[in-house]
Parts: C-alpha cells; sequence; structure tokens
C-alpha cells in the first residue's frame, strides 16, 4: 500500500481524491497555484506545494513542477483526477521516470484512445462498430468535402485529439464545409497543439450513453453498467444518470460486452469510460471514444453498484486484483447527478467568477454532494467553473427526480450566478421526467421554455386587455348611472320648480278674485 500519493489536480475532483487516501490511511498531497493557495483542497491535504502562477499552464499543466513536488514530499504515487494532464502519456511517462506509480492506465492506451482516430481503428480491429466516417485524419477541405459526399450530409467534424466539444462542427451543406474545417481545425491546434480533424456521418436524435469499465494488471476487466450523458449544453455534459431511462435489459451487457473488447485491446488498466451514441428507434449503439480517466460523473455510478471507483483505482495502482468479478456486479436503485456551475443562465452561460459569500448546501437521504468550495472561495476566471457535483440516488428514478428537486431547491449560493435555476427547471419538465433524452433535449428544452414564455406574455397581455375592457365597461356603467342620477336630480328639481310655480299662479288667482269681489262690492254699494 502506498503510504503518501500526490494529488495533481484542484478543486472537487482533488478533495474526493484526497477523502480516498483518508479512508486508506494514505496521506494525501496537494498541489496549488498561486491563485489556490486558500482551497479547499489545500486544507484538507496533510502537506501542499506551490506550483506556480493561476495560469494552467504555468501550474497544474507543468509536468517538471508537479514531478519535483513529487520528489519533494517523498511521494510514492501520483493520481491526476480528471482534466488537465489526466489523459496526458507524456506526463504519464515523467512520472515513471521519477520513479513514482502513476495511478491510471499504461501510457500506450492512452496515446491509442487519445487519439479518435487510432481509437475508432481499434474499435474496428476489435469488432465493435463505429459511426460511419473516418478513421484516418482529413490533410484537406477537399478531402472532407469527397468524404461529406460518400456519406451524405449532415456530417460532423471533430478534432483528432479533440475533447470537451472543442474542435467540432456539425455541416449541415457542402456550402458550410470549408468555414468548418478551417475554424474546427484552429480550434483544435489552440486546444490540443493538433489541427487534424475526422468527419463522421450525424445520426439523428442520439442517446449519448457510455460504459464504465475498470481493469487490472491481470488481465481482469468488467464493466459497471451505463450512464445516460445525452443532456450536453455545447457537447458539455450537464446532467447525467445510472441507469439509462431507456430501459433495455438486453442493451447493458451488448454495450457492455463491446467496452470491455476495447479495454482489453488496448491492455487497460485502471478506472475508463467507453462512450457510445445510442440510436433510440433501433437500439443500435455506435462507438465514440474512449476516457482514459476516470470521469466527472463517476458518483452516479458509485451510488448505483456501492463501489468506490478511486479506492479501486488506488489498489489496482499498488498490484491488487480487481476485488469484485463481473458476476458479482449489482445495480440498484437509480441516481442522477448535476454539474454546479459558476455561470449565468440568463446571459447565455456567461462564466460569473467572484467571490462565494453565502453557501448552503444541502443533505438528507439519497443526496452527495462533491464540492470544492466554501464561503468565501474566490471562482477564478483562470480554471473550469465548476464548482461542485450534486446527485441524489432513490430506488426509482421517480424517487430520485424527487429527491433532487428537492436538494436543488434546498442549495443556496450567493455572491456569485449560477445554474442552479436551470436546473430547478429541467428536473420539473415532462420530457425529462418521461426520460425522452437525446443529444437534442437542451435545444428542444430551451424552445419550449421561451414558448412558454410566450405563452406566459400573451396571456398577461390577454388579462391587460380584459381588465381593461372590464375598467372601460365599469366606467361606462358609472357614467350611465351618474348621468341618470343627475337627470333625475334634475327632473325633481323641475317638478318642484313646477310646482312652485303652479302654486305661486294659483295663490295669485285666488289674491285677484278676492280682490275683484271686493271692488265689485264696493262698486255695488255705492
Amino acid at each position: 500500500m502506498f503510504r503518501k500519493i500526490l494529488i495533481a489536480n484542484r478543486g472537487e475532483i482533488a478533495v474526493r481524491l484526497i477523502r480516498a487516501c483518508r479512508d486508506l490511511s494514505i496521506s494525501p498531497v496537494a498541489v496549488y497555484s498561486e491563485a489556490d493557495a486558500e482551497a479547499v483542497h489545500v486544507r484538507l491535504a496533510d502537506e501542499a506545494v506551490c506550483i506556480g502562477p493561476a495560469p494552467s499552464t504555468q501550474s497544474y499543466l507543468n509536468i517538471a513542477a508537479i514531478v519535483e513536488a513529487a520528489r519533494q514530499t517523498k511521494a510514492e504515487a501520483i493520481h491526476p483526477g480528471y482534466g488537465f494532464l489526466a489523459e496526458n502519456a507524456d506526463f504519464a511517462r515523467a512520472v515513471a521516470a521519477g520513479g513514482l506509480k502513476f495511478i491510471g492506465p499504461p501510457a500506450t492506451a492512452m496515446e491509442t484512445m487519445g487519439s479518435k482516430t487510432s481509437a475508432r481503428r481499434a474499435a474496428v480491429d476489435a469488432g465493435v462498430p463505429i459511426v460511419p466516417g473516418t478513421v484516418e485524419p482529413m490533410n484537406s477541405p477537399s478531402e472532407a468535402q469527397s468524404v461529406a459526399e460518400h456519406f451524405g450530409y449532415p456530417v460532423m467534424l471533430k478534432a483528432s485529439a479533440g475533447g470537451g466539444g472543442k474542435g467540432m462542427r456539425l455541416v449541415a451543406s457542402p456550402q458550410e464545409l470549408q468555414s468548418a474545417f478551417d475554424s474546427a481545425g484552429s480550434e483544435a491546434a489552440r486546444a490540443f497543439g493538433d489541427a487534424s480533424l475526422y468527419l463522421e456521418k450525424v445520426v439523428k436524435h442520439p442517446r449519448h450513453i457510455e460504459i464504465q469499465v475498470f481493469g487490472d494488471a491481470y488481465g481482469n476487466v468488467v464493466h459497471l453498467g451505463e450512464r445516460e450523458c445525452s443532456i450536453q449544453r455545447r457537447h458539455q455534459k450537464v446532467v447525467e444518470e445510472c441507469p439509462s431511462p431507456i430501459n433495455d435489459t438486453h442493451l447493458r451487457p451488448r454495450m457492455g460486452e463491446a467496452a470491455v473488447k476495447i479495454a482489453r485491446a488496448v491492455d487497460y488498466v485502471g478506472a475508463g469510460t467507453v462512450e457510445f451514441l445510442v440510436d433510440d428507434a433501433t437500439r443500435e449503439f455506435y462507438f465514440l471514444e474512449m476516457n482514459t480517466r476516470l470521469q466527472v460523473e463517476h458518483p452516479v455510478t458509485e451510488l448505483v453498484t456501492g463501489i468506490d471507483l478511486v479506492r479501486e483505482q488506488i489498489m489496482v495502482a499498488t498490484g491488487a486484483v480487481l476485488s469484485f468479478s463481473q458476476e458479482e456486479i449489482r445495480w440498484q436503485g437509480h441516481a442522477i447527478e448535476c454539474r454546479l456551475y459558476a455561470e449565468d443562465p440568463e446571459n447565455n452561460f456567461f462564466p460569473s467568477p467572484g467571490t462565494i459569500s453565502f453557501l448552503q448546501v444541502p443533505s438528507g437521504p439519497g443526496i452527495r454532494e462533491d464540492s470544492g468550495v466554501r464561503v468565501q472561495t474566490e471562482v477564478s476566471i483562470h480554471y473550469d467553473p465548476m464548482i461542485s457535483k450534486l446527485a441524489a440516488w432513490g430506488r426509482t428514478r421517480r424517487e430520485a427526480i424527487d429527491r433532487l428537486r428537492r436538494a436543488l431547491d434546498e442549495y443556496q449560493v450567493g455572491g456569485i450566478k449560477t445554474n442552479l435555476a436551470f436546473f430547478r427547471e429541467i428536473v420539473r419538465d415532462e420530457e425529462f421526467i418521461a426520460g425522452r433524452l437525446d443529444t437534442g433535449f437542451i435545444t428542444r428544452f430551451n424552445e419550449r421554455r421561451e414558448a412558454a414564455r410566450r405563452f406566459v406574455l400573451t396571456q398577461a397581455d390577454e388579462v391587460e386587455i380584459r381588465r381593461r375592457d372590464l375598467a372601460l365597461i365599469a366606467g361606462s356603467i358609472h357614467y350611465a348611472k351618474l348621468q341618470r342620477k343627475a337627470s333625475l336630480h334634475r327632473q325633481r328639481a323641475d317638478e318642484a320648480k313646477n310646482s312652485w310655480k303652479v302654486s305661486g299662479r294659483s295663490a295669485l288667482i285666488r289674491q285677484r278674485t278676492v280682490i275683484d269681489k271686493r271692488a265689485h262690492k264696493l262698486r255695488g254699494t255705492a
């Protein structure tokens, strides 16, 4: 067993790895940039070494500095987590050259599967179906044009060394291909130092389903089932669940067997993930790529299988045999994970760096929160804006959704914008609840949100119009009442006036009659 492991990462995954070390009574060593001097993972580790300035190219991607930090602290092994150098074969070799153990797959496996084109060739050799397209990088837009015409539009251009949606372009027509080829190649060169591209035929409305695999140094390879990763934004996964709501008892063993074949083909050791596109209508699946590392979404597999994947990674790296066989793996219940990002959903999900001023973390039955932040943590502009992962487990998918709703409502973060409100809407969306998922889910979800917003505005307009109409009617009625009242007053006044006139005239007539009688009497007397 290792006595000391250096964690070559930051944030929530560094915290996750430190906790696994604690469980195994291993002393964890952290590395950090100048910007992360007060980070949670630094405070939790037994030792911490500063490896450079804030930019990741000068710190978390600095191979020499990380290996030297391991030597200084007398660490025996290095765990890369995910991201940064986790799938860098040169880093794995540098670790070995420094007399240390790299907790991950062999460098050769990382190289083979790190190139999307060589990975596709390996899948073909293993007898696993791939998305129709090229298995070699293309040299020019004209070559891409010829291949696209062969397979038919739409097609997808992808970076050979790519990942995370970088260097990827959807091409719907020949007129779009030249500019898409140039922009995808430029982006790939900036992100990966490799501008080469390959081409795939677009599978319409596919599900993105991945299989977790695990191997040891003795040739034992198993799969731990699938994760549904179809809910993506800009080709980045944001919600993952295990198992897939597709509910096909025959699909898991078929895909699992295919994933194990690919892992065996490259002598894979450790935790890895084989990703597939699944045609929801036919249930046919196609190899997409392999991630030669621990996945961000590994907690949902751990919650459903009960297997600690990080602990198993460490044990296998010490030379231990896998602690479980394929027959011993059981899947119980359902788990769903949301990736919490410091970003503003109302501003096109623009990053929201800043200081966390308030933090209320959910808990309770079935809730797991993997986080690398606390109150007063500075969310830096230099790194990925993901600050935590929230997962919920339930005996059924519906129970998991109910618990996730409750947890999302409890979760409060102050000082920065987050995508919490976005997730609160997703878990209440009828299509999500029904499990009708594919890689176009977010696009349709946004369209439904916009339609609902327009409906609400229309209803509000109608209510306002009705309110104004009612006000006009009420005003008219009130005016009519006032007019009638005034008319009655006038009539009564007129009647009163007429009565006065009649009375006055009668009195005058009577007075004159009396006078006339008196005058007549006087004349008679005379």
